[in-house]
This record gives structure tokens, sequence and C-alpha cells, in this order.
């Protein structure tokens, strides 16, 4: 990392600590004069969804809240009672970017200067990933994997 910094010296604001774990990371350059940030290896995640379930338990806890939760557990009693769901359309999930993915192509687009495509950013990943996987799946869905394994 320091010596793209020193290749590259206007990245020197998007070096950043995370909060929580302490390691350094590229951040975006909008984001250069933050200090509350997260790295994306899991610890941002872990918090968005820390705070939001502080959120709705204080929500649930309060009257209006409380009301509110009643009616959705209601609901959900006279649906399975009555047997009355609608029947959820079958459709094919959408393939979710996990996020080291998004931060990965956005570090190299920083470092190159220009835009990186996701299929550019997969073929980098799997041409440079020279571990190859016990149980027989793709590579780039084992770098993936092991690059998302939760914070450090």
């Amino acid at each position: 990392m320091r010596r793209g910094l020193r290749a590259k010296p206007e990245l020197r604001g998007c070096l950043k600590r995370c909060r929580h774990c302490r390691i350094f990371f590229l951040t975006h350059p909008r984001n250069a004069g933050r200090r509350d940030l997260r790295c994306p290896f899991g610890c941002r995640d872990v918090h968005r969804r820390r705070h939001s379930a502080q959120r709705a338990a204080a929500y649930y806890s309060d009257e209006k809240g409380r009301e509110k939760k009643a009616v959705h557990n209601r609901n959900r009693y006279l649906i399975a009672r009555t047997g009355n769901e609608q029947k959820e359309k079958r459709t094919e999930p959408k393939r979710e970017i996990p996020p080291i993915l998004k931060h990965v192509r956005m570090v190299v687009g920083l470092i190159e200067g220009r835009m990186v495509s996701w299929a550019e950013t997969g073929r980098v990943l799997t041409r440079n990933w020279r571990q190859r996987p016990i149980g027989g799946r793709q590579e780039v869905l084992y770098a993936v994997r092991r690059l998302n394994k939760g914070p450090p």
C-alpha cells in the first residue's frame, strides 16, 4: 500500500483507519475528510446491523410501536389461520455483488485513474488467484468467499 501511495500521492488523504478494527484501508475521495469510517471488510456491515436492531427495539418499545407490532402479529396470525397466503412468484434471485468486490473495484479505479468494469475486476481476481479450490468450485467464487469471511 505504501508503494502505491508513493506513486499516487493524491490518494494519501484517502487512506483511513477503521474506527472499529483499526486497520488501514483506502476510501473514496468524497469520504477523505471523515473520521468515523469503518472498513468494508465486515466492520461496516456489523455496525449497520447492530444499530438497525437497536432502532427497531427502541421503536417497538414505545406505545406507537407496540400498536404497530400488534397489527403485524395479528395480520400474520390471520393469514396463517385462513391459509390465504399469496403465492410468491418464483423468480431468479438477484446475484448481489459482495462488498469486498465493490471495494476492490473502487481501489483499482482510484489507483489506475479510470473506471473499472465488474467483468474486468472478476477477470483480474481469477487470473491472479493461484490457489485452487478443494471442492471444484469456480475460482472467482472461492476468492470472493475467502475475502468475505468476516471482519479482521
